[in-house]
């Protein structure tokens, strides 16, 4: 795997460059009439549903926490709380997120956010070599292993997806 730059850099993508982190972009042409931003980046890419991640974010006990996890399922909002030593999860408000993390809906990328928050990226994610995540804007994703991910947003792996 490569390091490459998009042709338009991201936060996301400058991070890992600062990093110096192996990845590789992947660039798509967005459908804003498609249901589901990461099934369509799936699609685009022809890679399997669950090795591409979707950014969520959550308040747990008020405090904004970013979820990653498989395309192919659906946060727990339970396990994430737990995961945290927290006791109530729910949605953060889309607004709030997309202010917090200086990203759109369906572009939030763990990397680079305007705030770092914490984060808990689904332990499934050990069990592929690369994974793909929102480079920062819908239709660009950026692949890299596991391991990366996790460093560069200090994030706890735990069982927080569900299928």
């Amino acid at each position: 795997m490569a390091k490459k730059k998009a042709p338009a850099g991201t936060p996301a993508i400058a991070a890992l460059t600062s990093a110096r982190a192996e990845f590789t972009v992947h660039a798509y042409e967005h459908d804003p009439a498609h249901p589901s931003y990461g099934e369509e980046a799936a699609q685009a890419m022809g890679v399997s549903p669950d090795r591409v991640f979707k950014t969520l974010v959550a308040e747990v006990d008020g405090v904004l926490t970013v979820a990653v996890v498989p395309v192919s399922g659906s946060l727990d909002l339970k396990a994430l709380a737990t995961a945290v030593a927290g006791k109530r999860a729910a949605m953060a408000d889309p607004a709030l997120a997309e202010r917090t993390t200086g990203y759109v809906r369906g572009g939030i990328s763990p990397l680079g956010q305007r705030k770092r928050l914490r984060t808990v990226v689904d332990e499934s994610a050990a069990a592929h070599t690369t994974i793909c995540v929102s480079a920062g804007r819908r239709g660009l994703e950026v692949e890299l292993p596991p391991a990366t991910l996790t460093a560069l947003t200090d994030a706890t792996l735990a069982p927080i997806g569900r299928s």
